[in-house]
C-alpha cells in the first residue's frame, strides 16, 4: 500500500469515529476532555480550556468532523471562524470540507477595507472586522467558534455577514453555556445554533 493510500485508510478511520456516536455520546466524550479553569480570568467566572481537546489527536477529529457534517448539511459554501481559537476549528473544517475560509478578526488585524461591529464580552466589550469582500452575496456561511457565552461575538459576527449579503446558515461551537444567554441570543436573531456539549455553571 503506498503511502497516500495510508493517509487515506487512517483519515477514513479516525472518521468513523464521529459517524460511529450519537450526540450524546460526542457530548460526554468531549466533555470529559476539557479542562475547567475556576476564576479566570476573574473571580467567579469558570474558564472552559478548549487546548485540552486540540491536544487530544482523536477529540480534534470528532469536532472537525462533526462541523463539516454541519457545514454540508447546512449546504455552506463558505466556513468562518472568529478569532482566535474558532480559527483552529474553522481552518480545519474549511480545508476538510474543501470550502474557501473567512477570517473575523479582531480590530486593526486585517489589512485590507474592513467592516465592524462592536459586542459584549462576558467580561468586557470588544470590535470585530471583516474584509469587506469575505463573501459574496447570496453565500451561505457557517460561523464557527469554541464556545457560546453571552453570543456577543457571534451575534455581531453574523451581522457583518449579513450586511456583506451573506446568509448566515448557522453558527457552530464546541461548547455552549446556556445559563449565560448566548445560544438563545442567537436563535432568537433566527440563526441556526450547532453545539455538541454544554456546560452548567455548578459543573
Amino acid at each position: 500500500m503506498g503511502a497516500a493510500a495510508q493517509i487515506r485508510l487512517r483519515r477514513s478511520r479516525a472518521s468513523l469515529v464521529v459517524a460511529e456516536m450519537n450526540p450524546t455520546e460526542v457530548a460526554q466524550f468531549l466533555k470529559t476532555r476539557v479542562r475547567t479553569v475556576r476564576d479566570w480570568p476573574k473571580p467567579k467566572v469558570n474558564f472552559r480550556d478548549v487546548t485540552t481537546l486540540f491536544n487530544d489527536p482523536q477529540a480534534f477529529r470528532v469536532m472537525v468532523d462533526a462541523f463539516v457534517d454541519e457545514a454540508r448539511r447546512l449546504k455552506c459554501d463558505r466556513i468562518a471562524a472568529v478569532d482566535a481559537r474558532g480559527f483552529i476549528l474553522g481552518g480545519a473544517v474549511a480545508y476538510q470540507a474543501a470550502k474557501p475560509f473567512a477570517l473575523v478578526r479582531k480590530k486593526g488585524k486585517l489589512p485590507y477595507k474592513t467592516v465592524s461591529a462592536d459586542y459584549e464580552l462576558e467580561y468586557g466589550s470588544a470590535t470585530i472586522e471583516i474584509h469587506a469582500d469575505a463573501c459574496a452575496p447570496g453565500e451561505r456561511v457557517l460561523i464557527v467558534d469554541d464556545l457560546i457565552a453571552t453570543g456577543g461575538t457571534l451575534l455581531a459576527a453574523a451581522k457583518l455577514f449579513r450586511q456583506q449579503g451573506g446568509i448566515v446558515a448557522g453558527v457552530a461551537a464546541v461548547i455552549d453555556l446556556p445559563e449565560l444567554g448566548g445560544s438563545a441570543k442567537l436563535r432568537a436573531a433566527d440563526l441556526a445554533v450547532h453545539t455538541l456539549c454544554e456546560f452548567s455553571e455548578t459543573e
